[in-house]
């Protein structure tokens, strides 16, 4: 077992773990939907991988329940993508550096996006800066991973289903260990 796989393993079991900012569904339901969601459509390792850490953010910040409540941004996509970064190569961080960014870019660019978005993910997208303007959406998609980032971030909007059963985080183990940097 790779020292990363224990480190995720170990992250995904701490008690913040169940709470998911506003959803209704717990915080690492949600990340499993969504690695079953990239894993479903044949993504690449990488980008389940991605897909699967894509909120590992939220299990890093002290308080992040609280900050929200008080309309803190804690950048859990900076957070999450810095710490994946000292694990696995840029194809896995990038996804989830991008990610936010990504739900700014689609409320900007797809007109139906906004309204498909749930209610907390609404509200975090003023805090997170609201839609982009054109020249942030240029920024944007000439980003390397930005277009993986449009992926993570649709399968994220789609993995919130309290209670539907997922896969488990030992079923991700080869995926992660593969590609996973021990340091």
């Amino acid at each position: 077992m790779s020292k990363v796989y224990q480190e995720i393993e170990t992250i995904f079991t701490t008690g913040i773990a169940e709470e998911y900012l506003g959803e209704d569904v717990k915080l690492v339901e949600h990340m499993l939907q969504c690695g079953d969601l990239a894993r479903e459509a044949g993504a690449p390792d990488y980008l389940v991988v991605a897909s699967l850490l894509h909120d590992i953010g939220h299990l890093l910040v002290d308080d992040a329940p609280g900050a929200q409540d008080s309309g803190i941004d804690m950048h859990h996509d900076v957070v999450g993508a810095q710490w994946i970064e000292a694990r696995f190569p840029a194809t896995v961080s990038e996804p989830v550096r991008l990610h936010v960014a990504a739900k700014r870019y689609l409320v900007t660019t797809n007109h139906d996006y906004l309204s498909k978005l749930s209610h907390a993910s609404v509200q975090t997208l003023y805090m997170q800066g609201g839609p982009l303007n054109q020249e942030e959406v240029i920024d944007f998609i000439s980003r390397e991973g930005a277009e993986d980032a449009v992926r993570v971030r649709l399968w994220d909007d789609l993995a919130k289903i309290r209670d539907k059963q997922t896969s488990s985080l030992a079923d991700f183990k080869s995926a992660i260990d593969s590609l996973a940097i021990d340091r």
